[in-house]
């Protein structure tokens, strides 16, 4: 497939699609905020509410995400015992997350009390961060064994189009963890701002970056080949 529209309209037909494209919106809206907030605060205010909007936008769009993890685990929980109990934590976490974040979501539009919010927001944020630790995790040592296999093919094996069929598959099974891998650091770094509130995690930049590189990731990843 060649066709970029083709491409396109593939890609936002996804729920994962789409939800990067609005966080992007939500993260550029949100460097525009505080890069004019004293110079031009119209500007600087429209940016906000558009910030805003993205992000309650993207929680509506999660609506019963958690189950992907819960699917994830019964569908495929591992290989090997030690990558059980990875994809136990990692989706354990997730699934608190995507769970949590609905009350979240439900507070911060009105329908549950915004007392709640701050609580909800803690307990999803840090499900989320015990899930992207161990994501990260799993996904580094299966690099590691892809470079192991990479190497043996080409010490051990004679070159042919099979050979170099393996390569290329281990090679683009890199690319995309490593892609998973900055986008779940991005997203460990904007969780840890609601965990443990610190002027580097915090501050406006650090989170504008972080969430534009998870989206990005998430583009190529998604990305119809």
């Amino acid at each position: 497939m060649n066709d970029k529209v083709d491409k396109l309209v593939i890609f936002l037909a996804k729920r994962d699609g789409i939800d990067k494209l609005v966080k992007t919106f939500q993260y550029v809206s949100k460097l525009v905020n505080w890069h004019v907030e004293t110079t031009y605060p119209d500007i600087a205010t429209r940016a906000k509410q558009w910030e805003v909007a993205s992000g309650l936008s993207r929680k509506a769009f999660r609506s019963g995400r958690f189950l992907t993890g819960f699917n994830a685990l019964r569908r495929t929980p591992g290989t090997s015992r030690g990558f059980r109990l990875l994809a136990v934590l990692a989706n354990s976490g997730e699934m608190v997350y995507f769970f949590f974040d609905h009350f979240l979501w439900l507070a911060r539009i009105g329908v549950l009390d915004a007392r709640y919010a701050k609580r909800m927001s803690f307990i999803s944020a840090f499900g989320e961060s015990v899930g992207y630790v161990f994501f990260i995790i799993a996904d580094f040592i299966l690099i590691a064994r892809g470079l192991k296999a990479e190497r043996k093919l080409l010490i051990e094996e004679e070159e042919s189009k099979e050979t170099e069929g393996e390569i290329k598959k281990i090679r683009m099974d890199r690319i995309m963890r490593l892609m998973a891998v900055a986008a779940n650091i991005a997203d460990l770094i904007i969780a840890l701002a609601e965990i443990e509130p610190n002027p580097f995690c915090n501050h406006t930049v650090t989170l504008g970056i972080s969430g534009l590189v998870s989206a990005w990731a998430g583009w190529y990843r998604n990305w119809p080949s």
